[in-house]
Parts: structure tokens; sequence; C-alpha cells
């Protein structure tokens, strides 16, 4: 069985940043599938499934209600591994053409107090396992060390 591209990337060289994972065929459209690494794999600890799920609540939510993008988002979720997160959006875009709808995003989740949108036993299937303290801070810290100084090595896959 082959390998799924996924796999194929080197994951000792990954580096915290915004990727295209790869583009997708669906009928006559298109679909951008990003790789958004908050932590480089294998080498810091991974984040916890709380903050993570507190993180997906407010970035879905975020990306659904954004004025320009929310009719293309298809889905935003963490990735299996817990070193970030998947968007995927309908239309074909590159990495630097996210870069300001994901800073505007992870602001949201950095400042973001209150009620989680969704965290209830009526809405959400583990409402308890959300930490926004954690989602808060992990959000800032993504900010800082790569968004907002963002370049090319942490927008292109290394080879």
């Amino acid at each position: 069985m082959e390998k799924i591209a996924s796999f194929t990337i080197d994951h000792i060289k990954l580096e915290p940043g915004v990727y295209v994972s790869r583009t997708d065929s669906v009928g006559n459209s298109i679909v951008t599938t990003f790789d958004i690494r908050m932590t480089a794999p294998n080498r810091e600890p991974v984040m916890n499934t709380a903050e993570m799920h507190a993180m997906e609540h407010l970035g879905a939510t975020f990306l659904r209600n954004h004025k320009d993008f929310g009719s293309k988002i298809v889905y935003f979720g963490p990735m299996g591994c817990r070193t970030g997160f998947y968007l995927l959006l309908a239309g074909e875009y590159t990495s630097a053409q996210v870069v300001p709808l994901l800073t505007e995003m992870y602001e949201f989740i950095r400042d973001f107090q209150g009620d989680i949108p969704g965290a209830c036993p009526k809405d959400c299937g583990n409402y308890l396992d959300m930490n926004l303290p954690m989602a808060n801070w992990l959000a800032r810290r993504f900010l800082e060390n790569t968004l907002y100084s963002i370049d090319q090595a942490h927008l292109v896959y290394p080879e």
C-alpha cells in the first residue's frame, strides 16, 4: 500500500508554519488543505486535547462567521498527532494568501474570554474537555513565534 501524501513530509525537518498540504479536485471545484503546524513534530511537546478542543470550537466559529472566507470554509480541526490543525478551503490558495486570515483567527483565540461557543452538553460530545487559558496562551505563542514573522521557509514544506 502506498503512503498517503501527509506521511511523505519529513517531520524531522518540519517547523511550525502554514503549509499547503494538498489541493484536490472535487467535481468542478478545487479544495485546498492547509497544514497549520503549531509545534515542531517530535521535538516539542504536543498540545493537550483540552486546549486543542477549545481552539477547535473558537477557530471553527470564527472561520465560519468570517465576512470574506465564511462561505469557503470546508473544515477546520485538529491533527491526530496534536501538533496543529487542518484547514480546508473551497478554492485554490497559497499559504501566504491565508496567513492574514489565520492571524485574525489566532488573535481572536488569543483574546477570547467568556463561554466557548458550543461548550455545553447539548452542543458537544465532550464539552468538559476544554482549557481556554491554555488555548489563549498557545494562540499567543503561535502568533508571536510564527505568524507575525513568517517567512518563505515556513510557508513551503521542507525538502
